[in-house]
């Protein structure tokens, strides 16, 4: 095949789609507009600590992301549980470890909530009913997403209490959302793929090293060895037909929010840091001889929905207005560095904490000798997105002291907040409705992202699903 190909959008979304395009004997170019791959799994560096953008964890039955790691050569920068373990956190109380056991699905959870503290004998039996209800539940049948998942909860017995303790645990981390806010179908769906078909497939998978060692540089080498053309620091600012086939026009315009590589705040910046507007200048002034415009036969767009709707409006317009009627749903990520260790657990989720949850990222972000990283991810966090350093600082280290008591003691040697104001779609009730297939009315444009209809919320395995959808669409269509 010698037909041309261009990726729009250098994310896990758009590196399955070019590597399955140039496997299949395409010519593929992929552009992108931050001067690295990764999308929105990336690190920065900041006063020689490295971070990580957010918190991204993946489960066992994340098998295509899990498959793409492997692909480029990133794999060996994860692990994965040998068995689902979550030590819960609760002010004042010791640990509690939820642990799946060895039984088919979905009795290996049983025992883990026949002892789970936090619920009341009478909450224990009626969550394990609900879950089972939940269980049975379609998430693609006519009607479910306009449904909300803290409603149906309710009245299958759950009490916000239950929620908040139990349920939220899940909800939280994989919808962007509290269940009060989620649509019941991407609800019932991850509690079904995750926890309730299989006994292994909750099993948690964590990056032990920085995200762009796992993502961003192997997927450079490996779409190199593959032959596809990479343009980074390459915006695209325009999308139209010429001839039979499609030209990218590069823009100029300014960066948006999310192409902000670096959204962070610490203890003596003001205001958000991290505006690479110089940075990206110079380096498309560098760029700006090779090339103004990008022809091709097909073009796949993997880029966030508000900036594809505004890319494809010329060519689908009913799929613009789609996209463009999702909602952002933004992330908060604390990184706190201690002068001595004050975890022991690997990870933890919070109680009755404003701290959800919680990673020991020492090992991955270079701390000194005897000092310890963690970093607080908090998630639907629409209220944190308005707060100042110094009000996250003090709303949060009191908190961790809670959970941690030699906390109380230590000295806290830096403290950086970084936001992702786009983080996800809001996966509230409706939502399916505006998530768009890769295929466009348009052939030869196809889409692809997290926000696309995968079946599957925010992920990183919903990414890597669309963007071998979007190739498969592409690759038909020529």
């Amino acid at each position: 095949m010698s037909a041309r190909v261009a990726v729009i959008g250098g994310g896990l979304a758009g590196i399955a789609a070019a590597l399955d395009c140039a496997a299949a004997g395409a010519r593929v170019t992929l552009v992108e507009v931050r001067p690295r791959l990764g999308g929105a799994a990336y690190s920065f560096e900041r006063e020689g600590l490295r971070m990580d953008n957010g918190q991204h964890v993946f489960l066992r039955c994340c098998t295509a992301y899990r498959t793409l790691l492997a692909r480029i050569g990133g794999e060996r920068g994860v692990f994965v549980q040998p068995r689902l373990e979550i030590p819960v956190l609760s002010p004042a109380r010791p640990v509690v470890t939820l642990r799946r056991s060895g039984l088919p699905a979905p009795l290996h959870l049983a025992g883990a909530l026949a002892r789970y503290p936090y619920l009341r004998l009478s909450q224990r039996l009626g969550a394990a009913r609900a879950a089972l209800a939940l269980g049975r539940l379609d998430p693609e049948a006519p009607g479910l997403d306009a449904q909300n998942l803290g409603e149906w909860l309710a009245a299958h017995g759950q009490d916000a209490d239950a929620v908040a303790a139990l349920w939220d645990l899940i909800a939280l981390p994989t919808l962007n959302l509290p269940a009060s806010q989620a649509s019941l179908a991407l609800g019932a769906f991850v509690f079904r793929k995750g926890l309730l078909e299989r006994s292994d497939a909750g099993d948690i998978g964590f990056h032990r090293r920085p995200l762009s060692e796992i993502v961003g540089e192997p997927a450079e080498r490996a779409l190199g060895a593959a032959g596809v053309q990479l343009r980074l620091g390459w915006r695209a600012g325009a999308l139209r037909r010429a001839g039979t086939g499609f030209e990218v026009l590069r823009g100029t315009a300014a960066r948006t929010v999310e192409e902000d590589d670096d959204g962070s705040e610490g203890e003596t910046t003001a205001a958000p840091g991290g505006d690479e507007e110089g940075v990206l200048g110079a380096e498309e002034g560098a760029l700006g001889a090779e090339e103004g415009a990008l022809c091709a036969e097909a073009v796949i767009v993997a880029l966030p929905h508000a900036r594809a709707a505004r890319l494809i409006e010329p060519l689908d317009g009913a799929a613009a207005v789609r996209a463009g009627a999702l909602r952002d749903e933004p992330i908060v990520n604390l990184h706190v560095v201690y002068d001595r260790v004050v975890c022991e657990q690997p990870f933890a989720a919070g109680v009755r904490t404003p701290v959800q949850y919680v990673f020991d990222r020492s090992a991955a972000g270079g701390v000194g000798e005897g000092q310890q990283y963690l970093a607080v991810s908090l998630s639907g966090a629409e209220r944190e997105m308005g707060m100042s350093v110094d009000a996250l600082r003090e709303r949060y280290l009191p908190a961790l002291a809670e959970l941690f008591p030699r906390a109380r003691a230590a000295r806290v040697e830096r403290f950086v907040a970084t936001r992702e104001h786009a983080a996800t779609f809001r996966a509230q009730p409706g939502s399916a409705a505006l998530r768009c297939g890769a295929r466009t009315a348009t052939p030869g444009l196809a889409l692809a992202g997290a926000w696309t209809a995968t079946g599957w919320p925010a992920t990183l395995e919903g990414a890597v699903l669309s963007g071998h959808a979007a190739a498969r669409c592409a690759l038909g269509a020529l």
